[in-house]
């Protein structure tokens, strides 16, 4: 039995598709090709981050884009970085172009993001079912109300997506593994991710699918939870 089938014939960790909810992680301009914070690989896999958004929005399945901000002085900035911010670097400044979510991604229409109200720990409303929150370190669920958000929506499978796989994605992962949500990996629609990090995730029963694969197995249309009013 691979990977695949011992996730899938578990109770426990078996996606539930009619109850899940797609997480991207820090798919942002400036971190595309020629951004000012350059995350190889992640412009390839975006075309799979689109078209998972597109699936999960006909499905009315709730989406979560999880966003940086670094506010000019460097207060807010993850330890490895303040300094070069603290020194001028403009890296995901709030209100920038290169920090709004990458073309394609959000939803059609969307507004841009609003930089006090995600600061300030609100889940910015961006579609039906869809918004963004700020995260202020690695993992999307230290100190954000994603959790909370989820949770009134009765969602309990989380498909990541995103970039990059070394940093915010994989420890957003083992913090929802750790929240008991069933977790599946997009693998095609990462950047970073490489065959130790994704075999490791299997191992804390985490399903690696590809973005075809979760497309297809969302199944039918149905309305937007209330997560859209959370």
């Amino acid at each position: 039995m691979d990977a695949r089938e011992r996730i899938e014939a578990d109770p426990y960790l078996a996606p539930h598709w009619e109850s899940s909810g797609l997480i991207t992680i820090d798919t942002q301009c400036d971190v595309l090709d020629g951004g000012a914070l350059q995350v190889d690989g992640t412009s390839a896999v975006l075309p799979a981050m689109a078209r998972l958004a597109e699936a999960f929005r006909a499905a009315g399945r709730p989406i979560v884009h999880i966003v940086r901000i670094y506010e000019p002085g460097g207060a807010n900035v993850d330890i490895c970085r303040r300094a070069a911010v603290e020194s001028g670097a403009r890296i995901l400044p709030p209100g920038a172009a290169g920090t709004q979510i990458a073309p394609g991604l959000a939803p059609p229409g969307a507004p841009a993001l609003d930089a006090g109200a995600l600061l300030a720990g609100e889940a910015q409303a961006l579609g039906p079912g869809e918004v963004a929150i700020y995260k202020p370190r690695w993992g999307a669920f230290h100190g954000t109300r994603l959790e909370e958000h989820l949770r009134a929506g009765g969602v309990d499978t989380l498909v990541f997506c995103g970039a990059n796989f070394p940093n915010c994605p994989r420890t957003s992962i083992y913090a929802a593994s750790e929240r008991d949500f069933r977790v599946v990996l997009a693998r095609d629609a990462l950047s970073g991710l490489y065959e130790r990090g994704e075999a490791e995730l299997t191992g804390i029963g985490v399903l690696p699918l590809e973005s075809e694969d979760v497309c297809a197995l969302l199944g039918p249309a149905h309305p937007a939870d209330a997560l859209a009013a959370s």
